[in-house]
């Protein structure tokens, strides 16, 4: 009996720990334009992006990992740089209750309006949170499905690889491979 609950409890504090899921980005996977306009009448497009390694977060105010996950990303947006864009996508609700939602958190980093869920489609998210990592030169490194400390150390180390443009493919073989 003993380790039957030994089992269960190490199960259920291995699936505690394991709040992502992160896959390289498929070199053959077309990446979808940005072309939109946030809450605050601001326009972004790839051109606006390009040179930044962008954060690019699709959420939900009715999902509870990404209310969790959202405060690290206003954490990231604060203490970045120039060259760092957290930009954020509210799938399928009306702009109108994102802005209350960010009003009422007192959050400020950039939100996209997708109400119908056309970029969510196209970005071929289906799980919430997602985020994308976008390389300054425009094509996508890494997905992301599940909440993330995006103030952390490992996000740091995630975002520090796609700034200096390694591809995942580089990355890998460069573990694989290390030099002596």
């Amino acid at each position: 009996m003993r380790f039957f609950v030994g089992l269960v409890l190490s199960m259920a504090l291995s699936t505690a720990c394991a709040q992502f899921d992160k896959t390289a980005w498929h070199v053959n996977t077309t990446m979808p334009k940005i072309e939109a306009v946030d809450l605050q009448g601001k326009a972004w497009t790839n051109t606006e992006l390009s040179g930044k390694v962008v954060v690019l977060n699709f959420w939900a105010t009715w999902c509870a990992p990404c209310k969790d996950e959202l405060p690290t990303l206003q954490t990231l947006h604060d203490i970045s740089d120039a060259h760092t864009v957290v930009l954020t996508i509210n799938v399928r609700e009306p702009a109108a209750r994102a802005s209350r939602y960010m009003q009422s958190t007192g959050m400020t980093f950039p939100v996209i309006s997708d109400a119908k869920g056309d970029l969510a489609k196209r970005w071929g998210v289906t799980v919430y949170p997602t985020t994308i990592l976008i390389a300054p030169n425009g094509q996508a490194r890494w997905r992301v499905v599940g909440d993330v400390d995006w103030s952390g150390p490992q996000a740091n180390a995630w975002l520090a690889e796609v700034r200096h443009n390694a591809s995942p493919t580089n990355a890998l073989s460069k573990a694989a491979n290390p030099k002596r």
